[in-house]
């Protein structure tokens, strides 16, 4: 018999008409792309506007074309009628018919730009603006006008751009991991919520809402203005190091690091080598740097990781010269807010609303024994030498301010016992000490005092504390070769921050925080 040839067997009916039918759909479709494609280049041919809008090649310093961009901040009446260019996000956009209003947000400020379609704006380029996706960062150009009507919100309400083009310089992912109005909104307004990890999370989006910009620019100002004022009184800023041999504070609540063959520390303060300074004749320093807690607290107010500013100062008989001077660096940081930073102070408030803080001149000096009495009036009860609890001193903190009006104060002479062991003993009775806190609307920010500057001193109160004086022994042998008397302190820049503004978390102070639950981002 004949082999027979391995040929394709003949299709069924059916499945011919299946191959068939498949194959018309496929040419049908084909067919409506390529006139789609005609359609759009048709449409792209007459589309009189096409050099107006698009988006832009990367940026990768190709040329110097000499332009000028105006900041939507600078904007301003006597420039109505000319011609602008300004770069900044789109916040939205909105298409209605034949206009496009865009919303552009730079920091606090924002502007309405308005396009309408005429001989200079097609309907393809407003369907372009209508579609570009929130937070694009965008070159627009246009006419400056007065508003027909107020823009109420935007933060120049009574100017608008009529726009001629738009071109995106760099283009936002049409989805955003959180929406900036609602991480805007305050607490009190109606909507969706945005919870702090994802914030947290998110922080690069969550940094571009009006109340962070300005909460940011506030942190600043109070790093700027400690510089400032103590670099003006005779003050030399230092860099302490922060991987240190032994615990600064003596054992506990350290973070161990690997340090070649052996292990390090970092430091949980700069005090020792302000110290050292001050026994190095540089008779009044500050320093301002990263400070490391590895304390377990997930609390509203602790960070393991802040900036400290830290001072320390050579006196000549009396530890309250430094306290005049901490006292008077504070007022004139809490002035300085007032006045160069009172736009975002308020920008602040719109999205949490807070009392301003209040402070007196000279900043009011309480000592422990009245503080103890004002306790004891409202009902507290409390031993003579009992160490504060944190809601003690936030109500000690609304005593003080029905009496004094203030929110700002120095609590000094407190217990020798409940303070480090390098603190001086008071010389009018042992059982207190030349050692203060300071506190801002009742939580304590900086805690500081005069210290031994005495080796023999020192040794005696380590032994009280137990403390192995082994371990501390370079620290005692700083004072050996003759040291002026000195006190000093040290504040958390993000707790200051915090309760100058009134805000309820240090995480809204903190730009990138870290606590025991959050490395990242």
């Amino acid at each position: 018999s004949m082999t027979q040839d391995t040929e394709t067997p003949a299709l069924s009916k059916s499945a011919a008409k299946k191959l068939a039918a498949k194959q018309a759909k496929e040419a049908k479709k084909a067919e409506t792309q390529a006139r789609l494609k005609a359609e759009a280049e048709a449409r792209d041919a007459d589309d009189y506007s096409k050099e107006r809008y698009g988006k832009l090649p990367t940026c990768n310093s190709r040329e110097k074309t000499g332009r000028s961009w105006t900041e939507i901040e600078d904007l301003s009446k006597d420039m109505v009628e000319s011609e602008v260019l300004v770069r900044a996000r789109v916040h939205l956009s909105r298409l209605t018919g034949k206009q496009c209003f865009v919303k552009l947000r730079h920091r606090y400020y924002s502007v309405q730009v308005v396009y309408a379609v005429d001989d200079k704006i097609s309907k393809q380029m407003l369907k372009y603006i209508g579609g570009c996706p929130k937070e694009s960062i965008v070159d627009v150009t246009g006419t400056l006008v007065t508003a027909g009507i107020p823009v109420e919100s935007c933060s120049q309400k009574l100017l608008e751009i009529q726009g001629s083009s738009f071109h995106v310089v760099s283009e936002a992912a049409p989805q955003l991991p959180l929406q900036i109005d609602d991480a805007s909104r305050p607490l009190a307004d109606d909507g969706p919520v945005v919870n702090q990890d994802t914030r947290l999370n998110n922080r690069i989006l969550d940094l571009r809402t009006p109340a962070n910009q300005a909460i940011y620019r506030i942190g600043h100002g109070v790093a700027a203005l400690f510089r400032e004022y103590l670099s003006g009184i005779g003050f030399t800023e230092i860099h302490t190091p922060k991987i240190i041999s032994a615990a600064s504070e003596g054992g506990a609540n350290v973070f161990k690091v690997s340090y070649f063959k052996g292990n390090a520390y970092l430091a949980q303060s700069p005090q020792l080598y302000k110290q050292m300074a001050i026994c190095a004749d540089i008779e009044r320093v500050f320093t301002v740097g990263a400070v490391f807690r590895a304390e377990d607290s997930n609390t509203h107010r602790h960070l393991c990781e802040f900036v400290g500013l830290d001072i320390e100062m050579a006196f000549k008989e009396h530890y309250h010269e430094v306290l005049t001077v901490i006292g008077e660096m504070f007022l004139n940081m809490f002035k300085g807010l007032q006045t160069k930073y009172a736009t975002e102070i308020e920008t602040v408030y719109k999205q949490y609303p807070a009392e301003p803080f209040k402070f007196i001149e000279p900043a009011l000096r309480l000592e422990w024994p009245e503080a103890i009495r004002m306790l004891r009036e409202a009902g507290v009860e409390i031993g003579d030498f009992d160490d504060l609890s944190t809601p003690q001193e936030k109500f000690l903190g609304k005593l003080v301010k029905a009496k004094y009006d203030t929110d700002f104060y120095i609590l000094d002479k407190f217990p020798l016992e409940i303070r480090p062991f390098y603190t001086m003993p008071c010389p009018h009775d042992p059982k207190y000490s030349n050692s203060y806190d300071i506190f801002m609307r009742g939580e304590e920010i900086m805690s500081g005092a005069q210290r031994i500057h005495d080796p023999a001193l020192l040794e005696e109160r380590a032994k009280v504390h137990e403390i192995d004086l082994e371990t501390i022994r370079s620290y005692i042998d700083s004072f050996k070769f003759g040291s002026s008397p000195h006190a000093g302190g040290g504040v958390g820049a993000e707790r200051v921050l915090m309760l100058y503004l009134g805000l309820d978390n240090i995480r809204k102070s903190s730009m990138f925080p870290r606590d025991p639950k959050r490395l990242t981002p």
